[in-house]
Formats: structure tokens, C-alpha cells, sequence
């Protein structure tokens, strides 16, 4: 009989391992991908939504078109979740498979920093990232400022990427010399797992202008007075305020009790969590890696690994190597490239390769492939 997978949430990480089944046990499993959303958008394509440079279309990768043996996606929102019976209820129906695989990812908790709903703006959401071409289009002087409020925090270099390209940017409407770019950051240089991708960033903020205002906590806006306020009473001044929004799970992993201390703890090596049969990947776990698409989808490799192991009844499986690749965009078509490594049980190494052209051709070519082997049938 064939094993019953439902997997909650087809981003990088449910995509990934919907497709390794299909690739490799289509016949001995059925597996239901279900998303509340219609589309899949690479996180990356928000900038393209922030700066006009793109519709909403024009970034979406429809699930309709989502065509793969022993797999069946359904646009669903998820109700409620029972770890210990494995059961799911969704808005359409309810489920009870063998297998449960969780890749809802992380919600964000604007309403937890006071102020920031009235006086700023966020960009970590597709709609956020829309509605922000709307305002930029209008501004055209004063400070802007690009506040990280909490951590962990999805693409840890997203917000320098935001600051490099809001340059370039105002300097393509020709109103550069009348902005103020800044960039407010809990630690002492930008990706802290990355020394030399963080030097390499701060040079370019210095070339272009771009203040970075390390080791500070912003922990609420005040929109009247139009500034951010520090965990040590100081004040941060702005014109338009870009922050990085508290993240968490999405409520309701929070009440199935699958979280622990903010996040659902796993096995690092196969991604399996507390209950039998019920795996966790992505941004929504705290495996020891950054919150980011890459990483969840090493993480899908590892749980496909062991399952196709399992439904075989042998061999041994690879467990998560914690190997990651992050593109860094430096604006004026030059990407950077992190080449992260987060084994488990070795402090994590995050090299990085200078910003090239050829880096955003490969970045290209990186969307290129997963379109293909996610969305086409092979």
C-alpha cells in the first residue's frame, strides 16, 4: 500500500521534497502538497515588486501548473494540527496520512513592535514589497532607515541587499544626493557567519554612501515624531522607515504545540521532530541554519533521504550536510556569493566570492533550474 505524505507548505522546502519522491518513489507513495497560497515567488523577486521592476504575475510560478507523478497539490489553508495523531484540518477537509512533513515557514509579528504598523513599512512580504513601490515612487528626499527589530530573521543579508539597491535606485530617478540611506543592525558587521561577505558589504555601503549603525536594538517607532526608538532610550530619526519585522510560526503551529521556545525543534540530521512520524523544514523549525530558501531545501533533501530509505527498506541515508548558497546583490548587476556551511557539530564557515556579473548570471540560472525541475515533469 502506498505511503500516505502530506506536506504543509510548498515553498523551497516542500517543493524540493515533493519532487525527490516523485523522482524516486512515484509508485509507492501519495503524497498531497497543500499551500494556502497560488503561487510560488522566490524570496528574491520582491525587490523586483519594491522598485517596479516587475508585477505580481510576472514573479509567479503557479501551482496549478504543478503537474508531477504521486503528487497532488491543493490550495487549502491549514486549521489546526495534532502532532501526536498526525491528523490535519484544513478549510476543505481533513487528513490523516502516515507521514506529516511541516514546511509552513515563519509569520510576521508587526503588531509586537509599537508603532511599526502606523510608522513604517516592511518589504519581507510580497504585498508589503508592492505597496513600497507606491511610496518610493513619491519620496524624494529625507533619511531613510532600514531597521532590523528581531532576530532570527528570513535572508540575513536581504536588508543590505535593500539598502544597495535603494541606491541605485534613487540614483536612476536622479535624486540621490537628497536621500540618506542607513542600515540599523543588532551586530557589529552585517552577516555576522560571513567576516569577509561582511567586509566586502561594508566597503561597498561606503562607496555608496550607505550608513551602517551596528550593535543597536530598535524596539519601537514613535510614527509622531517620526523616529525609532533603541533598547537604550536613544533616538533614530527618519523620513521613511523600512523595518525587518519580528518573526515566528504561524499560529497554528504555535497551538498544535509543535514549537518549543519560538520554533520546532529538530534532528538535525533527518529533520524529524519530537513525534513519530512528523517532520519539520525550513524557516519554521530551529534547525541550526539561517532562515533562508536554500536551507530549507537541504533540509527536504535529508527528510527525502531517510523516507526514501524507510519506503524501500534500505539503505543508509546522507544525513543534512548544512551547505547553503546565498546570493548578495550589490546593485548595478553585480551579485556576491556566500558559500555557507552549516554542519552540524562544527562551528559554521560562510566564504565568500567577490560580486561579479557572472555571480548574477548564475543567480539567474539558480531560479532557472528549480523552475524546471519543480514545475516540469521529467
Amino acid at each position: 500500500m502506498a505511503k500516505q505524505i502530506l506536506i504543509l507548505g510548498a515553498g523551497f522546502g516542500g517543493l524540493e521534497l515533493s519532487t525527490i519522491l516523485s523522482d524516486e518513489v512515484a509508485n509507492e507513495v501519495e503524497v498531497t502538497l497543500i499551500d494556502k497560497a497560488e503561487a510560488f515567488r522566490f524570496g528574491f523577486s520582491k525587490f523586483e515588486l519594491m522598485f517596479g521592476r516587475a508585477t505580481m504575475s510576472d514573479i509567479s510560478l503557479y501551482y496549478r501548473d504543478l503537474v508531477k507523478p504521486g503528487v497532488e497539490f491543493r490550495q487549502e489553508t491549514v486549521v489546526s494540527i495534532d502532532p501526536s495523531s498526525k491528523q490535519v484540518v484544513t478549510d476543505a477537509g481533513t487528513y490523516d496520512p502516515d507521514i506529516l512533513v511541516v514546511a509552513l515557514g515563519a509569520d510576521y509579528d508587526i503588531e509586537s513592535t509599537p508603532g511599526f504598523a502606523e510608522g513604517g513599512h516592511e518589504f519581507y512580504t510580497f504585498d508589503g514589497a508592492l505597496a513600497l513601490n507606491d511610496v518610493l515612487t513619491e519620496f524624494s528626499s529625507g533619511s531613510i532607515v532600514i531597521g532590523i527589530i528581531g532576530q532570527p530573521y528570513k535572508c540575513p543579508p536581504a536588508p543590505c541587499e535593500a539598502a544597495m539597491l535603494l541606491h541605485e535606485y534613487m540614483v536612476e530617478r536622479g535624486i540621490r544626493s537628497d536621500i540618506d540611506i542607513s542600515l540599523v543592525a543588532q551586530w557589529q558587521i552585517p552577516v555576522p557567519p560571513s567576516p569577509d561577505g561582511s567586509k566586502a558589504i561594508l566597503a561597498r555601503f561606503e562607496e555608496l554612501g550607505i550608513s551602517y549603525v551596528p550593535n543597536t536594538i530598535i524596539t519601537s517607532i514613535d510614527p509622531a515624531k517620526k523616529v525609532a526608538m533603541t533598547s537604550e532610550g536613544g533616538e533614530i530619526p527618519y523620513n521613511l522607515f523600512l523595518g525587518i519585522p519580528v518573526h515566528r510560526v504561524p499560529d497554528v503551529v504555535e497551538s498544535s504545540g509543535l514549537a518549543v521556545d519560538g520554533w520546532i525543534p529538530v534532528d538535525d540530521k533527518n529533520m524529524s521532530t519530537r513525534f513519530p512520524d512528523v517532520y519539520a523544514v525550513g524557516d519554521v523549525t530551529s534547525a541550526p541554519a539561517p532562515k533562508a530558501g536554500v536551507f530549507a531545501e537541504s533540509e527536504a533533501k535529508a527528510v527525502a533521504e531517510h523516507l526514501i530509505a524507510e519506503i524501500k527498506g534500505g539503505g543508509t541515508p546522507t544525513p543534512w550536510q548544512g551547505f547553503g548558497v546565498c546570493y548578495v546583490e550589490f546593485g548595478d548587476n553585480l551579485v556576491g556569493k556566500v558559500n555557507a556551511n552549516f554542519l552540524p557539530g562544527r562551528p559554521p564557515t560562510a566564504p565568500f566570492d567577490d560580486a561579479s556579473l557572472e555571480f548574477a548570471e548564475e543567480k539567474v540560472e539558480f531560479a532557472a533550474e528549480r523552475k524546471r525541475r519543480w514545475f516540469t515533469t521529467t
